[in-house]
């Protein structure tokens, strides 16, 4: 189901719509977790996030920039705040296209003079005549491709101050004229107003309101004076503007983020917003990913032992080219090739000179006189999950990888069986008891 249908259906079956509104992809989010039935893309927050006033200053392409990042973040509708149509007849039409082509479920117009100045600045102001809007709702609707988009009128005789008939008169035209649905604003303290403008509508056609100024009233209460939705348009904007404010004030004056780390986010929650669980699954699905970490031991000193004195005196083991590649490159590839992304070496004789893309190098400063074990519990502190251990000197068939990998058990040693038929070897074999 497409969002402009859902937002049909749920004009139609649910007893009033709640919409609240955003500005950005984020704020998008956090109302679907609350669960509103959509969002409005609100051109008062979209102008201020620019740092910019609410009176066209901003172009079309800024808008809808903003209301495709909204819309994509969302499962639910998308309403947009498209002031007077940004232009003519000619400019309502191209703004019908893109915003239905970016999958916006609806768009609202309202019938003042471009360029509109917000509604709740004192003054003048404007209103386009009956006639030219009507054009405007005509141009959208025959601009739309699909019959569930729809296009809502914003009435403003209210707040000009033309008063309760004019605005009758404008609404019920901007309905002959094709309007999918009218807003009735007002700047008003109480609701008396956009209830008794509610208390004349005859008409089939849904009303819808935006309660900035009379916030006293409940979604309930609304519904029983037949409004279909109420949009809390501005409310995500306002309350971000002050906690960010108290949040720096804070930090300034105190000097550190002491004070404020019990009131704001956590990492994990921006981690969680941001979707980085779904995108770990993802990497695991699509390119192989695995939650297990490798480590490998590459601490010791072997250029003291025979036959590698002279290749081994300035570099560690790990680091010895074979075939143009060395043995810790050689081991990270067939890691990597099952998914393993996230490995540790950890060095010691000539830490320094080791060098290999994407892993990670730690350190053993007693490589002298400790061993393996040593540098393993070094490195245990960084580990979260399943742990694969593979010693710096090995080269290794990728079916070994691929069998430790299957292995049921907790913990899974692999031996080399020829090790006590090398003809040399100037080290004690380590013995392991182990299941055959």
């Amino acid at each position: 189901m497409n969002k402009a249908h859902l937002l049909r259906q749920g004009f139609l079956s649910a007893p009033i719509l709640r919409i609240v509104g955003a500005h950005h992809a984020l704020g998008a989010k956090l109302i679907e977790r609350n669960r509103f039935d959509g969002i409005w893309a609100s051109g008062l927050e979209i102008s201020t996030a620019h740092a910019v006033p609410d009176a066209n200053i901003l172009t079309m392409t800024d808008y809808l920039h903003a209301a495709v990042s909204i819309n994509e973040a969302t499962s639910l509708p998308v309403i947009c705040d498209c002031d007077t149509g940004y232009g003519n007849s000619s400019n309502v039409s191209h703004m019908t296209k893109k915003y239905e082509a970016a999958g916006i479920a609806a768009i609202v117009i309202e019938d003042k003079l471009f360029p509109k100045i917000n509604s709740f600045i004192p003054g003048r102001q404007d209103l386009a005549t009956i006639d030219e809007f009507k054009g405007k709702i005509a141009a959208a609707k025959s601009a739309q491709r699909s019959a569930d988009f729809m296009v809502l009128a914003r009435v403003e005789a209210l707040i000009a101050g033309w008063g309760m008939d004019e605005a009758l008169k404008r609404a019920r035209a901007y309905c002959e004229a094709g309007a999918d649905g009218i807003v009735i604003h007002s700047k008003a303290s109480t609701p008396d107003e956009v209830f008794a403008f509610a208390g004349h509508w005859q008409s089939k056609i849904p009303l819808v309101l935006i309660p900035t100024t009379y916030y006293g009233v409940t979604a309930e209460e609304f519904s029983k004076k037949g409004f279909k939705m109420v949009i809390y348009a501005n409310h995500g904007l306002r309350a971000s503007i002050r906690a960010m404010d108290e949040t720096f004030r804070s930090i300034h004056d105190s000097g550190s983020t002491a004070a404020v780390e019990p009131s704001i986010a956590t990492m994990r929650e921006v981690f969680e917003i941001q979707g980085m669980n779904e995108l770990k699954k993802e990497e695991e699905k699509f390119s192989g990913g695995s939650d297990i970490q490798a480590v490998i031991p590459a601490a010791a000193d072997h250029h003291r032992q025979t036959g590698f004195g002279e290749i081994l005196k300035d570099r560690p083991l790990c680091m010895l080219e074979i075939g143009g590649k060395t043995l810790l490159d050689r081991q990270a590839d067939s890691l990597r090739s099952f998914g393993i992304r996230e490995i540790f070496v950890v060095g010691g004789y000539s830490a320094d000179r080791i060098k290999s893309e994407g892993v990670k190098i730690l350190r053993n400063p007693r490589y002298a006189d400790t061993g393996s074990a040593y540098s393993l519990m070094l490195a245990g502190d960084h580990f979260k999950k399943e742990c694969l251990v593979a010693y710096s000197d090995i080269l290794f068939n990728r079916l070994i990888v691929d069998q430790l990998l299957k292995s049921p058990y907790d913990v899974t040693v692999v031996i080399d069986r020829a090790y006590q038929t090398l003809p040399f070897r100037d080290k004690k074999l380590d013995l392991v008891i182990a299941e055959d």
